[in-house]
């Protein structure tokens, strides 16, 4: 074979010295071999350890199609003993451990993912799209082993957000900074959120200073052992959709009271009426306004939980000093209305009032977060579903966490 060095500079495997290239029906199989020196080292650590044994015969990489050419690096795969982990195999100069793609091909799928849909990466890069999903999440835990995400938290938004059936949910947390992901775990509960502050460590933890967040009961002690000198907020959405939730109680008992009644009629309106409900009173279209209209001239209970639903809006539009003084206002109301819902809302609001509190003194909302979680969503649609949480986080990471992959040879 003439000019090994050119074929090693094309397949990016630098290391390592070329013996043959021969084709195999249809594909090309480049064989190569570790350089003296390079083939010691173990493969999950690096570190130099002693010659276990020659291992069990060759082994494949997928390697960037050379034009319409499916192309693999053929090598030998020794082991190591290492002290930290044992008989591994050697470390490859090409590819990650334990991966049959090489670096070049995985950077590559790491890319089109982050900018193609999913039946355009997998045919263009003639893989399914599960071995796509674990390719994406060895390029960021590789990216974010390069890159430290943790560093100069100050403000951060913790929320969840559901990515499949049957209750799998994520935890993710936003730097409500930049909006930039800095982590995410599959779960929803107090150990593992721990593990972030775990993985952000003590000094790091002390200089949290504001944490964003829903009402969810495993967030405020995972919180409040971390960083017990940070400022818990609860995110102003949530407290809104519990009277956005309220109101729709109170419109589902006035629906099925005009129905025993048999109004018909009446039932179909206030039926229809659920988005001129739920809509903000200054984004009305003037049917939705005419619906409004004819409910507070006939149904007084369910205009009054309109009302009260747009006043605890407005308490998160005022100043600090402002929202508070109105918030008062609105429990007290809420508490005399006679709508049973809310009264219920306003003892919700009375046990998280410090939470709720700050977020109105500090200016602090979960909106960046909400946001991020809304575009996960369309990650996963866009993607028709992941069958585990790693796929899923890696091209999250990817697209929102700050660093991007690059093209091979792109600089």
């Amino acid at each position: 074979m003439r000019n090994p060095s050119l074929w090693a500079g094309l397949l990016g495997v630098d290391g390592a010295i070329v013996e043959g290239v021969e084709m195999a029906g249809d594909e090309l199989v480049v064989r190569v071999r570790l350089r003296r020196g390079k083939s010691r080292f173990c493969g999950v650590c690096g570190k130099r350890s002693r010659l276990y044994d020659k291992g069990e015969g060759r082994r494949r990489w997928r390697a960037l199609d050379l034009g319409s050419t499916k192309c693999y690096l053929e090598a030998e795969a020794p082991r190591v003993d290492c002290r930290e982990h044992g008989v591994r195999v050697v470390q490859v100069t090409w590819a990650d451990h334990d991966a049959r793609t090489t670096r070049s091909f995985d950077d590559q799928v790491g890319w089109l993912a982050v900018h193609c849909n999913r039946s355009a990466v997998s045919e263009l890069m003639r893989v399914s799209w599960r071995t796509v999903g674990w390719i994406l999440a060895r390029v960021s835990d590789r990216l974010r082993r390069d890159t430290d995400q943790l560093a100069g938290l100050c403000r951060i938004g913790i929320d969840e957000i559901s990515f499949r059936r049957g209750h799998k949910y994520l935890i993710v947390v936003v730097d409500l900074d930049t909006g930039r992901l800095v982590w995410a775990a599959e779960g929803r509960d107090d150990k593992t959120l721990r593990k972030f502050f775990i993985e952000l460590g003590e000094e790091r933890c002390a200089l949290i200073t504001h944490v964003s967040a829903d009402a969810g009961s495993w967030i405020p002690p995972a919180v409040q052992f971390s960083c017990p000198n940070a400022v818990r907020c609860m995110d102003p959405f949530h407290v809104v959709q519990w009277a956005t939730q309220a109101l729709d109680e109170v419109r589902s008992e006035v629906w099925r009271a005009a129905r025993r009644d048999g109004n018909k009629q009446d039932a179909t309106d206030i039926r229809r009426a659920r988005w001129a409900l739920w809509k903000g009173g200054d984004n009305l279209s003037d049917s939705q306004q005419a619906k409004l209209d004819w409910i507070e001239k006939t149904n007084e209970p369910l205009y009054r939980a309109y009302l009260l639903k747009e006043q605890l809006r407005l308490v998160f539009q005022l100043p600090g000093e402002q929202g508070l003084t109105l918030l008062d206002e609105w429990i007290e109301w809420a508490e005399n209305s006679g709508l049973k819902p809310f009264a219920r809302v306003a003892g919700t609001i009375n046990f998280h009032r410090r939470a709720i509190q700050n977020a109105l003194t500090h200016g602090i909302s979960n909106a960046k977060t909400e946001g991020l979680n809304t575009r996960i969503r369309l990650l996963t649609r866009r993607s028709f579903g992941f069958h585990s949480a790693a796929p899923l986080i890696g091209l999250a990471m990817l697209c929102f966490g700050g660093f991007r992959p690059r093209l091979p040879g792109r600089g």
